[in-house]
Parts: structure tokens; C-alpha cells; sequence
């Protein structure tokens, strides 16, 4: 969300397991194809914590045996589309794993990947004017980045329908993203209650966060 067409807030069941996954990239730091979860910030492998924010983080989201796990993805993928599509197809998931990306106070961005295809919701279209990860996105739809004299409304673009299954409609997703009163991580964290996995993602990054 860029803000641009609003005021800003002035201030910002069962336990799940919760992890962090390796950078992807080959040995030392991790083997091919593993995304087996450890701290990111082990020395030598992955990103700092320095690298991650409340309000700036990506996470996959899947179920096994209908718990709901959360694991932290380096905060690199935040500027990485392909990357966060790697991620999710690497990720088993009974109803199809979910990537959320978090951006600052700008803007988020909601994948599901299920088998070869794959559905992407960015919450402000007009975040692709300054922010890789969103101009990916609109890269990702065919769709181009908008005018200047058209910067002057948040706009949701993609797959409004992207957790309908789950309980989350196209008009309560986009009432949650249009919500100029939240942050990104704000509005990630409704939505990751509303599909009933609220406590695991607040505990993932609580944990990334040395919280």
C-alpha cells in the first residue's frame, strides 16, 4: 500500500512449528533442493537478521496432518518474485503452500502455488513504480505499470479469489487491503488470522526476530 490516496495510522489451537529456511543457494549454506527449516542467521549461511523487520519479511505458508506451519524465507526474496515461486514449489501442502511478502509500509504481496500453476495478489498496483518485487508482479500478469496521473489510488491487482477455498473472499480481501489504517504487516497478519494461522505466523516471526 503506497498511502498516497489516505491518511496513515500515526503509530504503528494447537501449537504449530515454526522455522526459518535457508537462502536458496547451494552448498556450504544448504543442500540443493532443501528447505529444511534453521535459523537463517546461523553464521555463514542465509541473511542477517539484520536484514529482516517487522515490517519487512516473506514466509511460506502449508499444512501437514491440518496443523498449519510457518516457516521465515530470507528477506532477499522480498525483492524476488521467481524466488518466492522456487520457494513455494519446494514446500508440500495439502491445500497448496502460500508465500506472503510484507514491504515496508508500502505494499504486500500473496501467492499460492498449486502444481503448475500459480496465483499472485499484490495489494497496490502503483507500488510497481518504486519497488522491484511489485513491478515483478505486474511483469508476472502482463499488466503495465501504471501512469503517473494514475498513482493516485490504492489499487489491488490479481487473483482476488487467491483464498476464497479457505474462507477469505474476493470482497473481504479487498476491503483488508484497502484498509488505509494498516500497515502491510498489519493487514498479512488479518488475513493470517481469518485462514487460522494467526498464532503460527506471529510466533515465526517472533522467533526470526529473536523475539
Amino acid at each position: 500500500m503506497r498511502w498516497r490516496a489516505g491518511a496513515r495510522r500515526a503509530a504503528s489451537a494447537s501449537l504449530p512449528r515454526v522455522g526459518c529456511v535457508p537462502a536458496l543457494r547451494p552448498d556450504p549454506c544448504a543442500k540443493p533442493q532443501s528447505l529444511t527449516p534453521f535459523p537463517f542467521w546461523t553464521q555463514g549461511c542465509g541473511v542477517s537478521m539484520t536484514d529482516m523487520s517487522a515490517s519487512d519479511f516473506a514466509v511460506v505458508v502449508y499444512r501437514e496432518d491440518d496443523v498449519w506451519e510457518v516457516d521465515v524465507l530470507p528477506a532477499a526474496l522480498t525483492e524476488n518474485l521467481d524466488g518466492l515461486i522456487q520457494a513455494l514449489r519446494q514446500q508440500p501442502s495439502i491445500v497448496g503452500p502460500i508465500g506472503l511478502a510484507a514491504v515496508g509500509d508500502d505494499f504486500f504481496v500473496a501467492l499460492r502455488v498449486h502444481g503448475r500453476d500459480v496465483s499472485v495478489f499484490l495489494s497496490d498496483v502503483t507500488a510497481s513504480v518504486d519497488w522491484p518485487l511489485a513491478r515483478q508482479v505486474l511483469d508476472h500478469l502482463d499488466i503495465p505499470v501504471p501512469e503517473e496521473e494514475d498513482l493516485d489510488q490504492v489499487l489491488p491487482v490479481g487473483d482476488m479469489s487467491i483464498f476464497a477455498d479457505l474462507g477469505l473472499d474476493e470482497m473481504d480481501l479487498g476491503a483488508l487491503s484497502g484498509n488505509l489504517d494498516l500497515f502491510p504487516d498489519e493487514v498479512l497478519a488479518s488475513i493470517a488470522r481469518r485462514l487460522g494461522f494467526g498464532p503460527a505466523l506471529e510466533r515465526a516471526l517472533d522467533t526470526a526476530l529473536g523475539g
